[in-house]
């Protein structure tokens, strides 16, 4: 997994410095909800089910622009609690296209993949040399994960220096491998809600 973490953020740092004197850099920090199912197999069940919460915080940049597109590759890293299962902490490279339906309203579709570290919820048990069960220690396991999302924004302000925008997205998102044995795969739908914010002024 160390491998992929670093080829993950100097990929990054690569496009930023090509693209540092066209782009704009923005953060966002958002709230979402999580639950496992097949890939576009839930929706309704992400407001009325067992809720599986976390937080996700971006630092991203505007790779190519365009009077209505971009071009954007994103950092991300975040937090959720599946109960019973685990904590898990995603670091992820993102990277997608946006549309600008009008200087208020614009869609977005991203894919991203990076490093998940997969915390047990519950206690891990062993058997000793004695036969006893005994906890396990550890911090955890490495994982990867892949995700693809779709999403739409609401600028406040798209003529200041600095806007704001709302937005929210709907996520698949795959850790693997989970359990190699029966579960190698275990897909999540996330739905995401949050705001960002230009970092430097566009003036």
């Amino acid at each position: 997994m160390r491998p992929l973490f670093s080829f993950l953020l100097l990929c990054f740092l690569s496009v930023n410095a090509k693209a540092q004197s066209r782009a704009n850099k923005y953060v966002s920090l958002a709230a979402f909800s999580a639950q496992n199912a097949k890939p576009f197999g839930k929706f309704a069940g992400l407001f009325d089910e067992t809720f599986h919460p976390g937080i996700q915080a971006t630092y991203g940049r505007n790779i190519s622009m365009g009077q209505n597109h971009d071009w954007f590759l994103e950092l991300k890293l975040g937090y959720f609690y599946h109960r019973y299962v685990q904590h898990a902490i995603p670091f992820y490279l993102n990277f997608g296209y946006r549309y600008k339906i009008t200087d208020h309203f614009s869609a977005e579709t991203s894919l991203g993949a990076g490093y998940m570290h997969s915390i047990s919820a519950t206690a891990q048990l062993k058997l000793d040399s004695n036969g006893d069960y005994v906890k396990s220690k550890g911090a955890g396991r490495m994982q990867a994960m892949a995700m693809f999302s779709l999403g739409i924004g609401y600028t406040l302000n798209p003529h200041s220096a600095r806007p704001i925008k709302i937005f929210t997205a709907y996520q698949q998102m795959v850790q693997m491998p989970f359990v190699r044995s029966y579960v190698p795969l275990l897909p999540y739908n996330t739905f995401i809600i949050g705001v960002c914010r230009n970092l430097k002024s566009k003036r």
